[in-house]
């Protein structure tokens, strides 16, 4: 075995303990890294922002849903406000046609008015009888007495007799189907209720007719 001095052994060992101290600073350091991958605070607010990002998602999604819900809602009401709106008038004026029908049916000078009124009275209580079905499948209420407007129209055919008289209730019935026409004619076009729409399309026609006829026989009286 070779002799070593006391200063060439302190050497050795110096450098031996200073290679130690390197493995141990690495191998200590390794697993400070790995601990710190394990819980750095980075990992979970990752995680955590893209939970907040979907909540926040699910909270848009739900939001826009009761949203859509809503719209949907507001415009079945609108809807439905418009057909029920015809369907009142529609009623408010079949109505009007039967009472003054009846009332013509009796005191009209001129046969063929008398026929006329006779028509009215046939056909507008077949389409009332007709629209209180419909309107009872919609839950809708009918009005059941008339409004100022066509009672106004009564009182003062009321007032009146003879050929006075047939002039006054030709010239309310041409006025009266004309605006019922223009109104059955735009729910048939327009109208969002499937059933309703195309109870205004089939009854059109003969609203159609009777408006030729009375102005037929207005035509005669001038």
């Amino acid at each position: 075995m070779p002799a070593f001095t006391l200063g060439e052994i302190m050497r050795k060992r110096l450098t031996i303990g200073f290679f130690i101290g390197l493995l141990a600073v690495a191998f200590f350091g390794c697993n400070e890294n790995n601990s710190s991958d394990a819980t750095s605070p980075n990992r979970p607010q990752a995680n955590m922002n893209t939970r907040g990002a979907n909540q926040i998602d699910g909270n848009s999604n739900v939001d826009l849903s009761r949203m859509n819900s809503n719209e949907m809602s507001n415009n079945k009401a609108a809807t439905m406000m418009g057909d029920t709106d015809f369907m009142t008038k529609a009623a408010q004026g079949g109505m009007a046609e039967v009472e003054i029908g009846k009332l013509a049916a009796t005191k009209a000078q001129s046969p063929e008015v008398r026929q006329f009124a006779q028509k009215m009275v046939a056909d507008h209580t077949k389409a009332n009888d007709e629209l209180k079905v419909l309107a009872g499948e919609k839950n809708f209420s009918m009005p059941v007495r008339l409004n100022a407007k066509h009672q106004s129209v009564i009182d003062r055919l009321n007032g009146l007799s003879g050929a006075e008289f047939d002039k006054a209730y030709v010239e309310a019935m041409v006025a009266d189907h004309e605006e019922t026409v223009a109104l059955f004619k735009s729910e048939a076009e327009v109208g969002k209720d499937a059933d309703v729409k195309g109870w205004a399309g089939k009854t059109l026609p003969n609203l159609q007719m009777h408006l030729e006829m009375i102005k037929g026989i207005q035509s005669k009286m001038k």
